[in-house]
């Protein structure tokens, strides 16, 4: 199970780590997005140092519209388990996005009152 932290408006972040086609393993912040139906979306510009596979393209559809993003094969740590998933890459993304498929798979513990944020296998 690992922790996580409360953002300034109670966004809920975690650290998880990216690791390279090259075995470099980069820890991140990431903040939960229960909007994002998918694994993970990042910024492409933060993306080009990972070496990660380019598998396509997919439209989707946003909040402020419609935004075309590139998939990656990427490979990310998260509470000493490795896991091969979907990455999608757009321009302007300001934060690591951890999408809702993680919630298929592991169960997320939120407790504001008792500043609680845990997300763990379930």
């Amino acid at each position: 199970m690992i922790q996580g932290w409360f953002g300034s408006y109670d966004e809920l972040f975690f650290q998880i780590e990216l690791i390279a086609g090259d075995g470099l393993e980069l820890p991140v912040e990431v903040m939960l997005d229960t909007g994002f139906s998918d694994w993970l979306v990042i910024d492409k510009q933060d993306l080009e140092i990972l070496g990660w596979q380019y598998l396509g393209e997919r439209n989707m559809l946003l909040a402020q519209g419609e935004a075309q993003f590139d998939i990656y094969a990427g490979n990310v740590r998260i509470d000493r388990k490795e896991f091969d998933i979907p990455v999608y890459a757009g321009d302007g993304i300001s934060d690591i996005l951890f999408g809702r498929q993680w919630l298929k798979t592991r169960r997320l513990l939120v407790d504001m009152p008792s500043a609680t944020l845990k997300l763990g296998e379930t």
